[in-house]
């Protein structure tokens, strides 16, 4: 009979640990990042051409190209406020080649506005880094009889539910919503699919006042379009310095700030996910980049992978308790 080495389940996968452990196998997993990238990245944009979440995802998009050589195209995933986008990008191969870069606080938002936004995005989405945040306007037509929050306010309440305003994000539904019950407005909102689309409406009237990104509020303010009263933050924001507060002029402590950042579903393999956030990060602390924020009407705000994740975490329930505040019914 001959003997020999009687080789167990046991044996077998302790082997193949040492082997996946030792420097001759190492290069073939570490490869993955070294070869990285070896095509173009795509950007997935959840709103449309030319509104504010646009013009961001394309300035990033662009700072990032120098860092990899390589084509980075944007893609616009248009539709139920952004879930669209956040449902295809956490479907997608977790290979660093379909990023997202968008507000994470929408998608923690989305978790409660939505009875069903199709993914859990604090298990389905990772969050590489953060750039900015924001915080939405009250705006209306520049040529308003209103020139103070006050102003407004008043009239909203005598006009009662025949008073309107716009929406067009998730941010600026929650901040339009907590508003109007602290106050006590019976204001109806019509929900917009991008801002560009609500403009003819607050121009001509139809509409009161708008809940507007800064970013494209500014740019409308700009036209000569809008005229800015209030911003829904606890602070003024360092890129707008002059607008006031909602809490500053009589309505109570609203704090609905959004934050920016780069986003991929989980999963990407560590080495090229450090890639993306280092050069993203990069990006976000360039000079260049802080000029456009303030420029665009957002603050830096910059945080690394681990940190943005854990922030993120602690946002789902923080969005959670401001929509009970708000008293918004989640959308089937």
């Amino acid at each position: 009979m001959t003997t020999g080495t009687r080789i167990t389940r046991r044996h077998a996968l302790g082997l193949t640990a040492s082997v996946a452990a030792s420097p001759l196998f190492a290069p073939a997993v570490w490869s993955q990042a070294d070869d990285f990238p070896s095509r173009e990245i795509k950007i997935v944009c959840a709103f449309p051409a030319g509104s504010g979440a646009d013009v961001l995802a394309r300035y990033y998009a662009e700072g990032m190209k120098p860092h990899f050589n390589r084509p980075i195209i944007v893609e616009n995933r248009v539709g139920a406020g952004g879930n669209l986008a956040t449902n295809y990008v956490a479907r997608a191969k977790p290979d660093g080649y379909t990023l997202f870069i968008h507000a994470p606080s929408g998608l923690a938002a989305n978790m409660h506005l939505y009875k069903d936004p199709g993914v859990d995005a604090g298990k389905a989405i990772d969050v590489l880094a953060t750039v900015s945040k924001l915080a939405f306007t009250v705006a209306v037509r520049a040529d308003s009889p209103y020139k103070t929050l006050q102003d407004l306010l008043s009239a909203v309440k005598d006009k009662g539910d025949k008073a309107s305003y716009a929406t067009t994000a998730p941010t600026g539904q929650v901040a339009g919503a907590m508003m109007k019950e602290l106050m006590g407005l019976k204001a109806v909102e019509v929900p917009y699919r991008t801002g560009p689309d609500s403009l003819n409406d607050l121009g001509s009237g139809n509409i009161d006042y708008a809940m507007y990104d800064p970013t494209f509020a500014l740019a409308q303010v700009r036209a000569g379009r809008v005229r800015l009263l209030a911003i829904a933050s606890r602070e003024r924001m360092k890129s707008m310095p002059d607008l006031p507060t909602m809490k500053e002029q009589g309505v109570g402590d609203v704090n609905v700030i959004g934050w920016w950042g780069l986003m991929g579903p989980v999963g990407i393999p560590a080495p090229v996910k450090k890639k993306l956030s280092d050069a993203f990060l990069a990006m976000a602390r360039a000079p260049a980049t802080q000029e456009f924020l303030v420029k665009a009407g957002t603050d830096p705000f910059v945080m690394g992978p681990e940190e943005a994740q854990r922030y993120f975490l602690e946002e789902i329930k923080n969005w959670g308790e401001a929509i009970k505040i708000a008293k918004i019914e989640p959308r089937g």
